[in-house]
């Protein structure tokens, strides 16, 4: 029997949300809700060197603003540290996991990837990383709306890392664990996380877990060809939700009639879920964004 539809939106608390996290919400949101399904939010606190003090309060008004509700509690990283130990330890005790020493300019030294030089060293964690030993690479993968993506052999085949040097839990590590946990059925995000989904499904498959389905949705770029994002200071989205709801539909794919402009919402995302169409979505990595960054 195929499981119930569980989806979920993750943003990092570095910044408030700005348009490009509302076109990735506002996908994920309506590929949840057309199929009936659970919508979750996670905020991903595990990098507090980059977070903005107040930022995941803003986040989470900014969605109940927008109408994008979620179900359940939210996930904090943050609270799931001991989670992130017990796995680290079991790949440990697998043979899955090794340590290393190694910095980024040595790395960096050899071409930019790591090339395995303590995978076999026998090193203990006091001030190393703890890496993934790549048995069974994974090259490509399937997308929803991308279609078949492959990567380059060299990076699929890369022991990454889980934990880094300074104790910081790595994204691949926790974004797995969480939606392992959390019973994720979709992963609908944005096309600049095609790359390291060969990584986490390497992950899941080291676990045992159920490989969860993908939909990468093109990136809102600036003129420079630069994404939105928090680093290149794009602008944080208004308090009035209309005129930014209807540039994402749009954007997505799925431009509201006429009547429907400037409504609040509720009625807008209730339009939005009753025509959801994927096959609308375009196609492209990326596409130029309809606001100014």
């Amino acid at each position: 029997m195929t499981p119930a539809y569980v989806g979920r939106f993750a943003p990092s608390p570095s910044g408030p949300l700005h348009f490009g996290s509302l076109v990735a919400a506002l996908g994920s949101y309506l590929q949840a809700r057309a199929r009936g399904g659970r919508w979750l939010v996670r905020i991903e606190d595990i990098d507090p060197p980059r977070e903005m003090a107040g930022a995941s309060d803003l986040i989470l008004r900014t969605l109940e603003r927008y109408g994008l509700t979620w179900d359940g509690e939210v996930m904090f990283q943050s609270r799931r540290h001991g989670r992130y130990d017990e796995i680290i330890e079991r790949l440990y005790q697998s043979g899955d996991l090794y340590w290393c020493r190694c910095t980024r300019r040595e790395i960096a030294a050899a071409g930019g990837l790591y090339p395995g030089s303590c995978r076999e060293l026998g090193l203990h964690p006091a001030g190393c990383a703890a890496r993934l030993r790549q048995r069974h690479p994974v090259y490509h993968f399937d997308d929803a709306l991308q279609g078949r993506i492959a990567v380059a052999p060299a990076l699929a085949e890369e022991d990454f890392i889980v934990r880094r040097r300074d104790g910081l839990y790595a994204y691949n590590l926790a974004v797995v664990v969480d939606d392992m946990d959390s019973g994720i059925t979709e992963v609908v995000r944005g096309a600049d996380l095609l790359e390291p989904t060969v990584r986490q499904i390497a992950l899941y498959q080291r676990l045992g877990a159920t490989v969860p389905a993908w939909v990468h949705l093109p990136l809102a770029v600036q003129p420079d060809g630069s994404k939105l994002s928090k680093q290149n200071h794009a602008r944080a989205l208004p308090e009035d939700p209309a005129a930014p709801l209807l540039a994402a539909l749009a954007f997505l794919g799925h431009p509201a009639p006429g009547d429907l402009h400037g409504a609040p919402p509720e009625p807008l995302l209730e339009w939005a879920i009753a025509h959801w169409q994927p096959a609308r979505v375009p196609h492209q990595i990326s596409l130029p964004s309809p606001v100014a960054g």
